[in-house]
């Protein structure tokens, strides 16, 4: 299939003529559970260090109206609001996914929308709307360059979801699709992030990036500040420069009609995805098997899981994010995979380093992403075989609604032991019914 000759104005007209009408309840209802599941990973993350970090460099260069910092007393200007927000929500691995691309799209999506929530009055069905579409941009174009994108090495969150901050900022701002497009193309000059970042704060920077440089995108377009008339098909467009052979079905067929939304994942556990599957095969294992004493332990899993988490030799909580190993070591011997088990203590417990000594990988082109399979060798001799098809949290196995509030909850009591995230969680879900996102946004301050 050949692209439309003009792929960009296509993508620009949807996102300027799609309003509240056009999305369907099922993507609304999958919108509102991605922003139960970002507060609950923004609380987790917001008083992290290289939060704390950041929010002093920005400081130092911020004004204009202040918007909120998840989590925290400080405001700051909305752009930096953004790039906050976005770093913080996935700062710990821990946000959504969109299995298909392995984007992890609202941390760079809602940041850049409630930020400009709160320079320009928003209803909560605008709010929802902007979201859907944002979500269905980044997802379509990771999908043009997927697999092999993110498999070269870029952090497909941080280069896509520019775009699916700028699509939504752009819908919020009742941008023409002229300005869209123009916002699509200073996005595309600003997309980067590499992977080679996985399991550092610098990692962060790009997310939040995205998050930023998409809202600063649309606020540029919406000034009249232009960009080149094909900036994602073009001849030395981002699909060029990227050097894949485009999906270009991805892009474009049945838009408007299916919404990637509907097909998001959340996670339970606040580390890769590709790492989950294995790990609720070593828990489901070990709350069946309490006083088993693990000899060794050989794990079987799609290729990507080796390329993104076979790392037995880590020294630090960031790294212990996308460490097969660590994530196992830490089921088998506490039976648990939670904030507490992915920093630099646990990592450096003794038990858990020798543990991880224990423990093979090998890669299986016949499963996918969502899938694993474990043998495990306990001191009696015996061999234990355990798998799983579908990955909880998955969208082929997905969280119950209520699954996703408790995480909400118990994130929110991290952050703030008492704290009532009763308010919140119905404030989202009656996002239809909200005059002004400022209101849910009041919130999730202390």
């Amino acid at each position: 299939m050949q692209p439309s000759p003009h792929l960009t104005n296509d993508l620009a007209r949807f996102v300027a003529g799609t309003n509240e009408n056009h999305v369907p309840e099922r993507a609304r209802h999958a919108a509102k559970r991605a922003l139960l599941n970002f507060f609950a990973v923004a609380f987790a993350g917001c008083r992290t260090q290289p939060v704390d970090i950041a929010l002093k460099s920005l400081a130092e260069f911020s004004g204009g109206t202040p918007a909120t910092v998840i989590g925290r007393r400080e405001r700051i200007d909305a752009l930096s609001a953004a790039f906050l927000n976005a770093a913080g929500a996935n700062v710990f691995d821990y946000c959504d996914t969109h299995l298909p691309t392995v984007i992890h799209p609202t941390a760079p999506l809602a940041p850049a929308l409630f930020a400009l929530s709160e320079l320009h009055k928003v209803s909560g069905p605008r709010f929802l709307t902007a979201f859907a579409i944002g979500f269905e941009i980044e997802c379509r174009i990771g999908m043009a360059v997927s697999p092999g994108h993110y498999a070269k090495g870029w952090h497909i969150t941080s280069t896509c979801g520019v775009f699916g901050a700028a699509a939504g900022a752009a819908r919020l701002l009742e941008l023409s699709p002229q300005q869209v497009g123009w916002a699509l193309g200073i996005a595309s000059t600003q997309s980067s992030g590499l992977c080679e970042c996985l399991g550092w704060p610098a990692k962060s920077v790009s997310v939040g990036n995205a998050a930023r440089n998409g809202l600063w995108s649309a606020l540029l377009a919406g000034k009249g500040f232009s960009g080149p008339a094909e900036p994602i098909a073009g001849a030395q467009g981002w699909l060029a420069v990227m050097g894949e052979r485009p999906n270009w079905a991805a892009l474009t067929d049945g838009l408007g009609k299916s919404w990637a939304v509907i097909d998001n994942s959340l996670k339970p556990y606040p580390c890769g995805f590709v790492i989950h599957p294995v790990l609720d095969c070593a828990l489901d294992w070990r709350r069946a098997n309490p006083d088993a004493i693990v000899e060794r332990v050989a794990v079987r899993g799609n290729p990507l899981l080796l390329k993104r988490a076979d790392r037995p030799d880590i020294v630090t909580g960031r790294e212990a994010q996308v460490s097969l190993q660590h994530a196992v070591a830490c089921a088998l011997l506490l039976g648990k995979a939670g904030l507490d088990e992915f920093t630099d203590a646990c990592v450096n417990d003794p038990k858990v380093k020798a543990m991880r000594g224990r423990i093979s990988v090998a890669p299986d082109d016949a499963l996918p992403t969502i899938a694993a399979e474990v043998d495990i060798v306990t001191s009696d001799g015996k061999s234990h075989r355990t798998s799983t098809r579908a990955a909880r949290g998955s969208s082929a196995n997905p969280q119950k609604d209520g699954e996703i509030e408790q995480k909400l909850r118990d994130e929110a009591g991290r952050w703030s032991p008492g704290y009532d995230a009763r308010p919140l969680i119905d404030a989202i879900w009656a996002l239809e019914r909200s005059a002004d996102v400022r209101d849910l946004l009041a919130l999730a301050r202390p």
